[in-house]
């Protein structure tokens, strides 16, 4: 982590993208069913119970939860490992500092609000 961070900075940021890596394991288990995603979505496809133009809806929305899920959980496993190899909190685009309200706001956040705007 960068200098600009303070311990207890680093310590919190840390902890919370912990639980949001913890939290979105479980969001994603749980559309899933502990199914994979091709499985899953022949479960809902499967149904009887449902007409067709609902299961396909649910379908649509199911996968659709779970790639913005993945997204995320992608973000904040990169954010630990930046965390881990001492990179958390620098503007990929222009390596300045990245504010610590910003990365409490979005601890998986990898630009300065300038980068991120432009």
């Amino acid at each position: 982590m960068t200098p600009h961070l303070t311990a207890g900075q680093k310590a919190q940021l840390t902890a919370d993208l912990e639980q949001r890596e913890r939290q979105l394991r479980e969001q994603l288990d749980f559309h899933l069913h502990g199914q994979s995603r091709v499985e899953r979505a022949a479960d809902v496809l499967g149904q009887d119970n449902d007409d067709p133009a609902q299961r396909r809806s649910e379908q649509a929305v199911s996968a659709a939860l779970g790639e913005q899920e993945r997204a995320e959980l992608n973000a904040v496993v990169e954010a630990l490992t930046l965390a881990k190899d001492g990179q958390y909190g620098l503007c990929r685009s222009c390596g300045a500092d990245i504010p610590f309200d910003r990365l409490r706001a979005c601890p998986w956040a990898t630009q300065c609000v300038s980068c991120a705007a432009g």
